[in-house]
């Protein structure tokens, strides 16, 4: 297929070979969804129910058990055993492994800093890296004028990436992002701290990342959802620019 001319504002046509069905691609793995009404489904896109057990249980077993016992060891080992079972369950019923692979992935890599160092806090650290990393890039992303929301939301609306050449639409995706951002942001502000208060602030810790986890991030995306709805009468659709 022979990649799309697009009017640009100043009347050049602009050419992006490859550049949608890349945007088009990412917007399909990043798992977001919407209702038939138009509405963002969030429990789905935070992965459904199982998703959402997926990636809270196991930091939930290791904060209780770590309470309960205060044997950093059993506590990772059993984190781990849980993630573990969430492969397994998917392996079973023959659905897409993917997430529970990289769920077991990332307590495996947790719980073997702590245990590494001796210290319960450590297992929290890949989650401060991967906050940080993407803040960057959805930083970068509205620095380079191509703001992540956009391209996830915009494939969602059925708009591609006509929304580049509507600077309302731009500037409304780039506050989306920057929503984004602020979650993430919000999450090292409030958990830094507490991990740098040693073993005095592991439990506040492992509480306050279960609750700015799923709940926060499924907070973020749809408020990004709302601050960049189309005003009405506006929306473009593929049937209507065909």
């Amino acid at each position: 297929m022979e990649s799309e001319s697009r009017p640009t504002p100043d009347g050049r046509a602009e050419r992006e070979p490859g550049v949608a069905d890349l945007a088009a691609a990412y917007a399909a793995k990043a798992g977001l969804h919407r209702h038939d009404d138009g509405r963002i489904d969030v429990l789905r896109s935070a992965g459904g129910i199982r998703g959402v057990l997926e990636s809270v249980l196991p930091g939930l077993v290791f904060l209780v058990a770590f309470t309960v016992l205060r044997d950093l060891v059993l506590s990772a080992v059993l984190a781990v055993a849980v993630a573990a079972v969430f492969v397994v369950v998917r392996l079973v019923g023959r659905t897409t492994p993917t997430q529970a692979f990289a769920g077991v992935a990332g307590i495996a890599v947790s719980a073997a800093l702590a245990l590494f160092t001796g210290k319960a806090q450590d297992f929290y650290i890949t989650g401060f890296l991967t906050n940080a990393a993407y803040i960057v890039a959805l930083s970068l992303s509205v620095a380079v004028r191509w703001p992540l929301m956009g391209v996830l939301f915009g494939f969602l609306r059925n708009e591609g990436l006509h929304w580049r050449q509507d600077r309302q639409r731009a500037r409304q995706y780039r506050l989306g992002t920057w929503i984004m951002v602020a979650v993430l942001a919000l999450r090292l502000v409030v958990e830094v701290p507490l991990y740098l208060a040693g073993d005095a602030g592991v439990v506040a810790l492992g509480a306050m990342r279960l609750i700015l986890g799923i709940p926060l991030y499924a907070l973020g995306i749809w408020l990004a959802w709302l601050v960049s709805r189309p005003l009405p009468g506006t929306e473009r659709t593929d049937d209507a620019r065909a």
